[in-house]
């Protein structure tokens, strides 16, 4: 048994159903970069693209979507410079069945054509003012063209699940014959079942023995159970997004869906699940999209454990309350405290801090963290040693090592925005000066940079208390840093000025943070304390 099956503590019913067939493949096709960057609001540059097909290229995709090059001249240098950085991943473009298109493809030195037309009689009535027959001598001549020089092909019928079966079945003949590479029935709308899927892939299958690949859109939230269907009924390839962005309500996810496959079938992809993690923070951070905490395998709180009940589990066998352990895509478990927690979590995480309370102590530091999370306190892991601390008697004020002596901002229009900042850090004077794209994150990342490169920004999030132009601002702000063992804070501030409120909150934030790293010893192990 490989080590990633011995960490999934999936249901026995899956494999009763679906069997386990670790040798059979299917292809990732990864269109975070054409169809992912039609999510409204997103518009990524030649240079982000690169770096997110990078990261898909080390996180083993078999295609990579770059692009749709005839849209633009910019569109077109991206998908040229993704061909041209010699990555493994075949790199594919999107096509209309016209020439235009598959010579802009060409022109690109792409690997792969993607070329579609939709089948379904709402697209050819409403649309594209086509009859069957057009339909079909289009797709056939996109498919011989592109052939003709040298592209591997993949033909998608846009809208197939709301086309009819039997026309379904006469395109995929047609472009069989004109020798496509592979065949793709796209949920252009997300309005099919798992079930009706499976249909649509066996009938499919029964006349035509190309590859068939499945691009499912999320409107009903049954992107990547769709997928799964269409695998289990033989699909050989699934058409996904990091983080599931894309139109509307976006694509099947590639982490959920790799992760169902590995899980639930058992069979192989080429992704290296352990980077999952690491490509959804950098999609998120360059689309600007936040996924939301409770999205499955990366959101925030995918392997957070708050209820008393879960934790003692947990901490007994992680396979009681999670499905997949952790590190296998790339993430740490995190014990949080709050409303619903017992005192096997508080106990569990004052411990990584060498804290030896008494049953009576713990109960204490317990009913006290309940009590300030249901008055809507966030209780983070400073705030819990304070706790710990106030409960055997010992006093935390004026622990604070950092003092901020001076602090400018500059930015205007063709000027980039600037940071100057000079900090006592333990009685010893630091001046840093950042850049940023914002005075915000300039002033910011000088505050980390004056301290720790180690330092991470977590989360950031301001709110107007009230209106008009001098409304007030909260401004919320997470640190983190990982060593010497993982630890976090949060600082708050209130005041009419964004961006000194946003160096206040920072400065209780960072208190708190080096506050609490100091409760660690040196080589990561606690400080010893007597209960």
């Amino acid at each position: 048994m490989k080590e990633t099956e011995r960490s999934l503590f999936v249901s026995p019913y899956n494999e009763a159903v679906l069997g386990r067939h670790p040798d059979r493949k299917v292809r990732i096709f990864d269109t975070t970069l054409r169809d992912g960057e039609q999510t409204p609001g997103v518009a990524l540059s030649t240079r982000d693209k690169l770096q997110i097909a990078q990261v898909l290229d080390d996180l083993g995709v078999d295609s990579i979507e770059a692009g749709f090059p005839v849209n633009s001249p910019g569109e077109f240098e991206a998908v040229k410079a993704i061909a041209d950085a010699g990555l493994k991943a075949k790199i594919c473009a999107l096509n209309r069945c016209n020439q235009a298109d598959l010579d802009a493809s060409i022109k690109a030195e792409v690997d792969e054509a993607h070329v579609f037309i939709a089948t379904s009689d709402i697209h050819l009535t409403h649309k594209l003012r086509m009859s069957r027959e057009q339909v079909l001598e289009k797709a056939v001549w996109a498919v011989d063209y592109a052939r003709a020089h040298g592209l591997v092909v993949e033909y998608s019928a846009e809208d197939a699940t709301r086309t009819d079966i039997g026309f379904l079945k006469q395109v995929i003949r047609k472009v069989e014959e004109a020798k496509a590479d592979r065949f793709d029935v796209a949920d252009t709308v997300g309005s099919i079942t798992p079930e009706a899927m499976r249909y649509i892939v066996r009938e499919l299958r029964s006349v035509s023995r190309i590859p068939i690949a499945v691009h499912c859109h999320n409107d009903f939230g049954l992107a990547t159970a769709n997928s799964l269907a269409a695998v289990d009924a033989g699909a050989e390839q699934v058409h996904v997004t990091v983080n599931g962005i894309g139109e509307r309500a976006g694509n099947a996810s590639l982490e959920e869906v790799v992760m169902g496959l590995h899980a639930f079938f058992g069979i192989t992809t080429g992704i290296d699940t352990t980077k999952l993690m690491l490509a959804s923070k950098l999609v998120s951070r360059l689309t600007g999209i936040t996924v939301q905490p409770n999205k499955a395998i990366v959101g925030d709180n995918a392997f957070a454990h708050e209820s008393g009940i879960h934790v003692h589990g947990i901490l007994g066998d992680a396979s009681t309350y999670e499905p997949i352990r952790p590190d296998v895509v790339g993430r740490d478990r995190k014990i949080v405290v709050g409303k619903h927690t017992g005192v096997h979590s508080v106990e569990s995480r004052l411990k990584e801090y060498g804290f030896g309370l008494t049953k009576e102590q713990l109960g204490m530091v317990t009913q006290r963290v309940k009590k300030l999370a249901e008055d809507g306190k966030q209780v983070d892991d400073a705030e819990l040693l304070a706790l710990a601390y106030d409960v055997q008697g010992k006093s935390v004020e004026g622990q604070r090592p950092i003092r901020l002596e001076e602090f400018t901002a500059i930015t205007g229009f063709n000027f980039t925005p600037t940071a100057t900042i000079s900090l006592i850090v333990d009685g010893e004077k630091r001046r840093t000066s950042e850049t940023g794209v914002g005075p915000i994150d300039a002033a910011l990342k000088a505050m980390r940079s004056a301290v720790s490169k180690g330092i991470t920004l977590d989360e950031f999030r301001l709110e107007a208390i009230t209106g008009g132009s001098d409304s007030l601002c909260q401004v919320t702000v997470r640190l983190g840093d990982k060593e010497p063992a993982p630890v976090s804070a949060i600082g708050r501030a209130v005041g009419p000025d964004i961006v000194t409120t946003s160096v206040d909150a920072a400065m209780e934030a960072l208190n708190r943070l080096l506050w609490a790293k100091a409760q660690i010893g040196p080589a990561g192990g606690p400080r010893a304390r007597n209960g």
